[in-house]
């Protein structure tokens, strides 16, 4: 029998918690588990982003196969890619934001006092050292010569560390720290993929540096949430910088032009289908930036990119796969 006295969670306590154990805006304070602390930390949100690049970098590679191996491979990228790397990116940006966290986002670990500083550190040197280890034994799996892909964690790693860190932080200047993001959520995860099963080369570099661009318009969506904290403490975030409406419609144009431009290259590659379900993915994401963000991008940056990242992310896959079938 229950305690009457004790109130039973409602469907808005439960959602609150789920979103704070995914890192996401509009958690609740209070949690005490200290392995849940640790996940919130990690933002298991974040990771969708880069374990869908190394599934892009697979395809286009045109390497992977679907056998055990290559999943199993597959799957230990990811790994890589997602918990550890962005645990590890994703931890450390809350140790050097507590100070605008205590201010946006109050009941985040850190600032709230649900885990100490010392936990905090070692959390971020277990998950890059795990990080860097699991990309190295990727290369030994692959046979590779040199060992591409653990450079590429160490250079993610270092990238995220100045994004976050002083004295460069490079999220202080909108543009910078966001093109950083978006690469390194983007890009990064692609060329390991592709390095996993194929050979990275300059084509594909150059090809998702761009679409990266694309990914920096995502990324100024999250500066959103955060706009006051950022104003008093000086971070130069676009909306910051230009203001809600203009830097909102800054993000839409970098979005729909760059994947545009994408689609241009595989109709330049012979790849005609793919770059027209590449334009025909563009038009939701457009429908979803009227009816959403442009409206209201404070209120519905959430919303907005629920709706509309699918389509996004599906448009990188379709690409991926062009330019594996094309050879590239």
């Amino acid at each position: 029998m229950s305690d009457s006295s004790t109130p039973e969670p409602t469907n808005t306590d439960r959602s609150a918690k789920t979103r704070q154990l995914l890192g996401m805006k509009g958690a609740a304070p209070g949690e005490t588990s200290i392995g849940k602390i640790r996940l919130q930390l990690m933002k298991p949100i974040t990771w969708i982003p880069l374990i869908w690049g190394v599934v892009c970098g697979a395809a286009s590679s045109g390497g992977y196969t679907w056998d055990l191996e290559s999943v199993l491979k597959a799957a230990t990228c990811m790994l890589m890619s997602g918990p550890l790397l962005a645990g590890y990116t994703q931890t450390i940006n809350d140790f050097y934001d507590r100070d605008l966290d205590a201010i946006n986002e109050p009941y985040r670990p850190i600032p709230s006092g649900a885990i100490s500083i010392p936990q905090v550190v070692a959390q971020i040197l277990i998950l890059l050292v795990a990080g860097i280890g699991v990309a190295y034994l990727l290369d030994l799996w692959a046979g590779h010569e040199f060992p591409i892909i653990t450079a590429l964690a160490l250079f993610g790693s270092f990238l995220s560390y100045i994004y976050s860190a002083p004295p460069l932080k490079l999220k202080k200047n909108g543009w910078l720290g966001n093109y950083a993001l978006g690469s390194s959520y983007i890009a990064l995860p692609w060329w390991a993929g592709h390095a996993l099963f194929g050979t990275l080369n300059w084509t594909i570099v150059v090809l998702t540096l761009i679409y990266s661009m694309a990914g920096l318009g995502i990324a100024v969506v999250n500066d959103f949430k955060s706009v006051e904290g950022d104003r008093q403490l000086g971070l130069k975030s676009l909306p910051v910088m230009f203001g809600i409406t203009t830097a909102a419609w800054i993000c839409v144009i970098m979005i729909n032009v760059f994947q545009a431009g994408i689609a241009l290259y595989l109709i330049s590659i012979q790849q005609n289908l793919a770059a027209t379900i590449l334009l025909l993915l563009i038009i939701p994401q457009i429908t979803f930036q009227d009816m959403y963000f442009l409206r209201d991008p404070l209120e519905n940056d959430v919303k907005y990119q629920a709706s509309a990242q699918p389509f996004l992310v599906l448009g990188m896959l379709v690409t991926g796969l062009a330019l594996g079938h094309a050879g590239i």
